[in-house]
Parts: structure tokens; C-alpha cells; sequence
């Protein structure tokens, strides 16, 4: 009998009204602002007065490099909170906001899958409670004043070759990556080159995921850098007047929405930045707020550890004052056998070799964690087509780099899959044996910052980049900007820049083509190989399967 499809599982779900959920928490009905009877945003007057409380324990869920495989992060991390609520200890999923983009191109969804999801499924991955298209609005409203300020006369002599504030789309649209703008005549302004980003790589995006509050978010809108002038001065966004009214626009979407997992647990989720072109981390708000509430909070890091984990460390970390206690590493034998050189339409048979071979990847994103100072644990998420004999293999491989691989169920059976990985989790959680500590201090230049993340994290032999590059980074160290962390742009395939090198490649040098200063969101980007911040759509789009029913329910969304 055919399995049924992520939708139709959630379709099925029973779920309770979101006040109940909420009431598990402790959070009172008037705190909450309902979309619905199935999600709901939390006031702030209620985060605010948290501030008291001791917090509960981290754990971070990581993964190997992605593979056409698939890993099942998000599944993983929703089946894990199940697993731990299971067991009798009160957890919290934290995750991120689908992105349109992928969702009608080809990755899908972000709300888990199979026995291990998070609901409503269809909202979650479409417009949820509009947080996105609150961001593309606020970025949009900056882009359109500086250009309305130009026309004006340009006041703050901004040069227009060198602004950098583009706009966003939450879409995959390769159109949009370089266009002009303004053309048709004096009325429409001044003719200029300028592109689309996807909204999540907005800082904007960045920035409603690492603010406090209202009052910060204003402050760090306000200080994102717009463009230079012909001295090469900065323009701020507070030059321009925007952040009051981007706030305004923000004010709803800065809260975090709670929803609630197939088994009625409790998840907030809430931000959406990607971990290949940003930070990868649902915002600081929602995960703070979750650890007042929660003795436990299992939240994730977007992609391979070598990204999304490398960023929640050095940057989610370093600017919210939090750190984890245990860190779970996603593994499939289906990922370690394309690792080991599998084809994917061969990844049904068994190859124990090739499992071992793979595991070279497994093992340095391991190793990478541990150098953070926090316990690992693996987490085999487990396939129909996995063999005993492949199992034993990563569960081998896995003690002897000193930590241990659980083989979890959640996908199939949900929370009783889990339970076992549950049990590891928080035996090392309780233990509190972490000592976290970020990979570089702030006090280290930028360039050395980007050196140190390509050789630790990637093993890279060194960084490429050009003497403008290189001069950029003294400059913005001169304007006072030193101290700020590096955010890696760079496939997620692999710890190259080339998405085809898979399993753990020697003998490369990792080339920064472009570097940005997020100012306002607080970190630079430094942009490697042929990584692109607006994504284009594959050959046969996921868009073309999607459509509703006869009964007016939707059919194709993963």
C-alpha cells in the first residue's frame, strides 16, 4: 500500500484550537493574536515580562551536507520535540518560515514530513501569517525612498553607481538577478543598474531574526547602509527616514507564531533566512521566548553543519547571549552511500562499503561541532531501504569518532520512532557538559575571520581574494566595523565551492568573489564561488504539479 503524501497526513491531523496549545505553555488567550483557529502570534507585553525566568536547555539540530537524497532536518528537529514530550519533559520546537521560492521550485516544503510535522502544513508553506510579505514590503519601501530621494534632488549626494540596496522578490526569478531600472524618460527617474535578491536573503530578513524587540529592530533598520556617496561615505537607512514606517510594516511580523506539531505539541515558528546566502536560524525572539517556556527547545540550523551550524555558533550565538547544551547531526545511509559515490536511482541496494566511504563526510562535520566545545549526537534518520548491515556500519563509524548514532523513526511512527533519540538527547542535555565557545573572537580582522572558517570548518587550504577585497574588509575595519562576525555565502553541497565535490574534499581553496556589509543586522557576507542570492527555477518547477482539487483543497504541495 502506497504511503500517504506529507499533506495528506497533515490534512488528517486533529488539531486542537491554538489557545489550548498556547495554555501548555502558559501563555493566556489574550496574549495571543489568532490567524485562525490553528496559529497564532504572542504579544510582546507577555515576551517582555519572561525576562525573569531561568531559560531551559538548547539543542541544536545540524546536518551532514544535503544530498538529492534528502537528510530530513525539519523532520528530524519536529520529531525530536515529539519524542522528548514523550518522554515527560516539556519541549518546544523552534523552526523557520517557508520561503516561496523553493517551495514552487523544487526543494518544497519546511514543515517536516512524513509522522513528524508541523501544522497547518499548507499555511505554513504559503502565507502563513504574512510575515514575508511584511519583509518584502519594508525592503521595497526603503528601495522605492531612495529612489524617490534621488529624484528629488538628491540631498545626501548619493552616488547612483553606487547604490547597494537592491530589491526582493520572494520567488525564484533569474530575471531579476541584474536589471535596469528607471528607464522611460526624466519622469521615472534616473536610469541605473540594480537587481532582486529573494527575500530571505534580505537584511530586513536578518534583522527581524537577530532584533530584541521593537526598539532594536528600529535601531538596526535604521543603521543598515544604503548606499555611498562620491567620497565613498556611507548613506544609512536613517538618513533616507525609513525605518519608522519599515517598523510600522514590521510591527506584526516581529512577533513570533506558535502552531502546533501532529501530536499537539507546542512550535514557534518564526524567520526564514537561508543558511547558504544567510544566517540560517529562526529569529532570536522566538527561541529566547521558548526557552522561558520550556525545559527543553529543539531548534535548527538551515543545510549542512559546515553552514547553518557554523552560523547559529558564531553569529545567532554570539549576538543573543545563548549556546547550546547537546548539538544532533542529521545522517541517512542514503546520504552516506551518495557520499560514498552512489548514484541515486542505485541507492536501494545495499552497499555497506560505500556507506563507510561517505561517512568521511559524517565525520568532519562531527569533529566540527565538537570544536565548539558541545556533545554531539547522530541521528540515523531512518529509511525503509536502510539494511542492518548499513546501519551498524554509521553506528561504528560514528563511536569511534567519540560520540553516538541513534537510529530514529520519527518520520514512520512519530514521537514512539523517536523516543530512543530523545532519551540520548537529554541524558547529555542534563549532563551539562557543554562548554561553548564561538570559533574566533571578535577582536580578529575580517579577512582572518573568513581564512578561519575555509580552513577549520571547510579544511580549505586558503581564501582567494582580490587586493579590492581585501581592501574593502580595511575599510569597513577603519569605519569601526571590525568586530562584526562573517557570514558564508557558499553552496550547500558540499564544503567546496563546488556542489559536485562530495564527502570531505582536501586540497581546495575557497574563492570570495563579492563581500557586503549587513551593518544593521550586524555581520558581513562574504559571497564565495558561483553561489547566487536569488535562485532560479529548476527545468520542471514544483509549481507546475500544484492546484487545487475538485474540493477546493490543495493537491502537489509536497
Amino acid at each position: 500500500m502506497a504511503h500517504r503524501t506529507d499533506i495528506e497526513i497533515a490534512r488528517a491531523a486533529t488539531k486542537k484550537p491554538i489557545q489550548d496549545i498556547g495554555a501548555t505553555l502558559g501563555i493566556p488567550a489574550e496574549h495571543l493574536l489568532p490567524y485562525g483557529h490553528d496559529k497564532a502570534k504572542v504579544g510582546q507585553g507577555f515576551i517582555d515580562g519572561l525576562v525573569d525566568r531561568p531559560d531551559g536547555k538548547l539543542i541544536l539540530v545540524t546536518a551532514v551536507n544535503p544530498t538529492p537524497a534528502g537528510e530530513g532536518k525539519t523532520t528530524t528537529t519536529v520529531g525530536l520535540g515529539d519524542g522528548l514530550n514523550r518522554i515527560g519533559r516539556k519541549a518546544v520546537v523552534c523552526i523557520r518560515e517557508a520561503s516561496l521560492g523553493p517551495n514552487f521550485g523544487m526543494k518544497g516544503g519546511a514543515a517536516g514530513g512524513g509522522m513528524a510535522q508541523v501544522i497547518p502544513m499548507e499555511d505554513m508553506n504559503l502565507h502563513f501569517t504574512g510575515d514575508f510579505h511584511a519583509i518584502t514590503s519594508a525592503h521595497s519601501l526603503l528601495a522605492a525612498m531612495i529612489d524617490n530621494h534621488i529624484y528629488w534632488g538628491n540631498e545626501l549626494d548619493i552616488d547612483i553607481r553606487r547604490i547597494v540596496w537592491r530589491r526582493v522578490v520572494d520567488m525564484n526569478d533569474r530575471a531579476l538577478r541584474q536589471i535596469t531600472a528607471s528607464l522611460g524618460g526624466v519622469a521615472n527617474g534616473f536610469p541605473r543598474e540594480t537587481g532582486f535578491d529573494i527575500t530571505v536573503a534580505s537584511e530586513v530578513m536578518a534583522i527581524l531574526c537577530l532584533a530584541r524587540d521593537l526598539k532594536d529592530l528600529e535601531e538596526r533598520l535604521g543603521a543598515m547602509i544604503v548606499a555611498y556617496r562620491r567620497d565613498k561615505t556611507p548613506v544609512y537607512c536613517r538618513d533616507i527616514g525609513a525605518e519608522g514606517a519599515m517598523t510600522v510594516l514590521l510591527k506584526d511580523a516581529m512577533q513570533p507564531n506558535l502552531v502546533q506539531t501532529l501530536e499537539n505539541n507546542p512550535a514557534f515558528v518564526h524567520g526564514g533566512p537561508f543558511a547558504n546566502i544567510a544566517h540560517g536560524c529562526n529569529s532570536v525572539i522566538a527561541t529566547k521566548t521558548a526557552l522561558k517556556l520550556a525545559d527543553y527547545v529543539v531548534t535548527e540550523a538551515g543545510f549542512g553543519a559546515d553552514l547553518g551550524a557554523e552560523k547559529f555558533m558564531n553569529i545567532k550565538c554570539r549576538k543573543a547571549g545563548i549556546s547550546p547544551s547537546v548539538v544532533v547531526v542529521v545522517a541517512t545511509v542514503r546520504a552516506m552511500k551518495m557520499n560514498g559515490g552512489v548514484a541515486k536511482a542505485d541507492l536501494g541496494a545495499e552497499n555497506v562499503d560505500a556507506v563507510k566511504a561517505g561517512c568521511a563526510n559524517l565525520g568532519r562535520h562531527i569533529e566540527n561541532v565538537k570544536g565548539f566545545g558541545v556533545p554531539v549526537v547522530v541521528a540515523i534518520n531512518h529509511f525503509v531501504t536502510d539494511t542492518d548491515a548499513e546501519v551498524k556500519a554509521v553506528q561504528d563509524f560514528v563511536a569511534g569518532q567519540g560520540a553516538e548514532a541513534v537510529l530514529s523513526r520519527h518520520w514512520e511512527l512519530g514521537s514512539e520512532g523517536s523516543a530512543p533519540l530523545a532519551e540520548v538527547v537529554a541524558k547529555l542535555a542534563d549532563a551539562g557538559d557543554a562548554q561553548f565557545e564561538t570559533l574566533y573572537p571578535d577582536a580578529m580582522s575580517l579577512s582572518e575571520k573568513i581564512e578561519t572558517i575555509a580552513t577549520r570548518i571547510y579544511r580549505a587550504d586558503g581564501v582567494v581574494m582580490d587586493g579590492k577585497i581585501r581592501a574593502q574588509l580595511k575599510e569597513w575595519e577603519d569605519q569601526g566595523y571590525g568586530d562584526l562576525p562573517v557570514c558564508m555565502a557558499k553552496t550547500q553541497y558540499s564544503f567546496t565551492t563546488d556542489p559536485t565535490l562530495r564527502g570531505a574534499p582536501t586540497g581546495f581553496t575557497i574563492p570570495v568573489r563579492e563581500v557586503r556589509l549587513s551593518a544593521g543586522a550586524g555581520f558581513v557576507v562574504a559571497i564565495c564561488g558561483e553561489i547566487m542570492t536569488m535562485p532560479g527555477l529548476p527545468k520542471a518547477p514544483a509549481a507546475q504539479s500544484i492546484r487545487l482539487n475538485a474540493d477546493g483543497e490543495i493537491e502537489g504541495l509536497f
